[in-house]
């Protein structure tokens, strides 16, 4: 009998003052680390096994974050290939007192199964079960066929280091 796969996270995170950057809201590079940790998390329980980041795509900062704001991390597994699985993410934060959400962040992630050699590793293949489902995978084969052609078009450049 074949179980529902784990393919979706939620993850809810109080900001808190130790978190805002000069201008009083939360700083980007926490929003990152979550967002980097909500995608593991996601990945890792999908393909029960350790997973490292291997893309960054499309992130986008809609609206700032306040400290005292609850902030809630929807995961998904959109896209899955032999070894790789993209992440889709959207950010939502509330207000506690009047509990208006907004959603401020959106990107994907590609992360890859690895063994504890580091060597990549096949991962179950996803099962399409809705049109939904369908359509995030359609959209993220695209994504990675784009990431694809822009590491082709790139592959020559080079950067002394001094």
């Amino acid at each position: 009998m074949m179980t529902k796969q784990e393919k979706s996270l939620t993850m809810t995170v109080l900001m808190t003052p130790d978190m805002v950057n000069f201008s009083g809201k939360v700083h980007g590079g926490i929003v990152l680390k979550l967002l980097d940790q909500v995608a593991y998390i996601c990945a890792a329980k999908y393909a029960k096994s350790y997973v490292v980041t291997a893309a960054l795509d499309n992130v986008f900062f809609k609206q700032s974050i306040n400290v005292g704001e609850l902030v809630t991390f929807h995961a998904n597994i959109n896209y899955v290939g032999r070894s790789s699985m993209e992440v889709g993410i959207i950010v939502v934060a509330a207000d506690l007192l009047t509990n208006v959400k907004r959603h401020t962040n959106s990107c994907y992630f590609t992360m890859v199964a690895v063994d504890e050699r580091g060597a990549s590793i096949e991962v179950p293949r996803l099962q399409l079960e809705t049109d939904m489902d369908k359509k995030l995978f359609a959209a993220g084969a695209l994504r990675k066929q784009k990431r694809q052609e822009t590491l082709e078009q790139n592959s020559d450049l080079q950067f002394d280091i001094e």
